[in-house]
């Protein structure tokens, strides 16, 4: 393990040598701690056992799918994840990303663009924790917020989501009533943005918007055409009067 930084600890999990040689260099030149798991195994025992900032998975081990890994790791952790895989096919990145991956890196890849993905989840974290100064909760219509757990709810009913898309719902929130433009929320949720991520950021909007509305009629999402994003206010006393109805 490597102790040159003690704010930053990476768990690589990666069965080829090459690869973990490459990542295990890039990430001590540059100052990162980081602990190596050959096989799903020996990674979810060492994630059990320690606490990591970031997990960098390869999907292709030799005894448990990483898609498998993703699955029971989110149901005891939100220790963010980006998938380094050779499986480039879009259905394989999106079930990856569904599961609970936050980013998704096909192989072969340059240094430093998985230097630059890393830094990007890491502020992404970041961001995350300083919404939690404010307020506990965020209340707007039917949907509740609760920033310490961690949790959203619509209509008292607990929804599921990516983390992306809750990220997204707490920038939204904490804008409530302000046009975010596309830059700006790609700025503060992927940090490194590329082209391609704004139609990401597209798809992470409407899969959010198809969760909250599912269970509430309101509309909380305002799209401004060729601009960005807009969490509409909601009328509470509104809500409580058709409550009451």
């Amino acid at each position: 393990m490597n102790t040159v930084n003690n704010l930053t600890n990476v768990l690589i999990v990666e069965d080829e040598s090459a690869i973990r040689i490459l990542i295990s260099t890039a990430l001590e030149t540059n100052g990162y701690n980081f602990e190596m798991a050959t096989n799903g195994s020996m990674a979810l025992s060492l994630l059990v056992k320690h606490q990591f900032d970031i997990i960098l998975l390869d999907l292709g081990l030799p005894d448990l799918d990483g898609i498998d890994i993703i699955k029971k790791l989110r149901t005891f952790s939100f220790t963010p994840i980006i998938v380094i895989s050779a499986r480039s096919n879009d259905d394989d990145k999106i079930r990856a990303l569904d599961m609970g991956a936050d980013d998704y890196l096909t192989k072969p890849f340059s240094v430093e663009e998985l230097l630059a993905r890393i830094r990007s989840t890491l502020r992404r974290i970041q961001y995350k924790e300083n919404t939690l100064n404010n307020d506990d909760y965020f209340v707007n219509g039917h949907l509740k917020i609760d920033y310490i757990a961690q949790s959203v709810y619509v209509d008292d009913k607990e929804i599921h989501l990516m983390p992306i898309e809750y990220n997204l719902l707490c920038l939204l929130s904490k804008n409530i009533g302000r046009v975010l433009t596309h830059q700006y929320i790609l700025d503060k949720v992927w940090v490194n943005s590329i082209e391609s991520d704004l139609s990401s950021l597209r798809v992470y909007i409407t899969s959010l918007r198809k969760k909250i509305e599912k269970i509430s009629n309101e509309k909380y999402i305002q799209t401004h055409v060729g601009v960005g994003y807009k969490m509409i206010k909601i009328d509470n006393s509104d809500v409580e009067d058709k409550n009451n109805e």
